[in-house]
């Protein structure tokens, strides 16, 4: 996977980057005892041993360090100024991490994907997000060649590059939605797995699928909350205006308008998506939304 994704050379810095609740808890690997923390469990077993039983050295790697952050509860949220390592020390992310690192692999609860770009391309390095690993992931969507998913994605984002615009037609509940958004000739992204040569960059993994910015949305469409509430989002201008209940909690529907009103980003409508991978479903996020066949839209943070 990482000769794949990084091509990397021989001298390269690494380091895994974990989230705990109290980060403090890396200390002596002290997370270990908390069987709920699969993902975390994950990134010390298959990375941080990895490279530390011989993949550093495969690779002429220098580094291996593991470090947490404080759990963001929040897709994409920025991440905190601190972190821990495993000796207990009080740490700077971006002086302890960002800067003396050259690859950075984030193995998270939540995505990390866009404050650690954010932050690659201010310092220079690169890196991955994972977020989410379980066991199908680490059989399928990270066990693939992504050499050739690029291919397959770059197959797909030719033939929809350019769109005028796209509609979904929602089904739930005996009613039907519908959602338009609108794409005005855009070049199609691709979100492909490689993260090449020195350009500072994050590659997002799983990956494998084609995606627009919309430039504006108008219609419906249903959410599914958490707490298995469905909601009707009522889309124009580019954002959702206002959640209406359909099935479920009423509170649950209060919460969601009263958080749009506070921050309005959060209802922004932020990419339509479109999976590329023959994939199982692995019941995360990061993997189901790449499995051709699919589409997602994403709402801001």
């Amino acid at each position: 996977l990482l000769k794949t994704v990084f091509d990397p050379e021989p001298g390269e810095k690494v380091c895994i980057l974990i989230d705990l609740e109290d980060p403090r808890d890396i200390k002596d690997f002290g997370f270990l005892k908390d069987d709920s923390l699969t993902i975390q469990r994950h990134a010390y077993e298959k990375f941080y041993l990895g490279l530390k039983n011989g993949v550093a050295e495969e690779f002429g790697f220098s580094g291996g360090e593991m470090f947490a952050y404080k759990r963001t509860g929040g897709s994409n949220l920025d991440l905190p100024e601190d972190c821990y390592d495993i000796e207990g020390n009080h740490l700077s992310l971006v002086e302890d991490v960002y800067k003396p690192y050259d690859l950075i692999l984030c193995i998270s609860t939540e995505s990390a994907t866009a404050p650690l770009t954010a932050s690659a391309k201010v310092i220079g390095f690169r890196g991955a997000t994972m977020h989410g690993m379980n066991d199908i992931i680490l059989r399928s969507g990270l066990a693939v060649d992504y050499n050739e998913v690029s291919v397959q994605a770059e197959k797909l984002r030719l033939g929809m590059t350019q769109s005028d615009f796209a509609e979904i037609d929602f089904t739930v509940s005996g009613g039907t939605y519908t959602l338009k958004l609108i794409l005005n000739e855009q070049e199609a992204q691709k979100s492909h797995g490689l993260c090449l040569g020195k350009k500072p960059d994050i590659a997002n993994l799983p990956a494998g699928e084609v995606y627009f910015v919309p430039d504006g949305a108008e219609g419906q469409f249903p959410m599914l909350y958490d707490d298995g509430t469905i909601g009707i989002m009522n889309v124009s201008e580019g954002r959702i205006q206002a959640a209406e209940l359909l099935e479920g909690n009423q509170t649950t529907i209060d919460a969601h308008n009263a958080k749009m009103t506070r921050d309005p980003v959060t209802g922004e409508i932020g990419e339509l998506g479109f999976g590329t991978q023959v994939l199982p479903v692995s019941g995360r996020d990061i993997q189901d939304e790449k499995i051709l066949g699919t589409v997602h839209v994403a709402t801001g943070r």
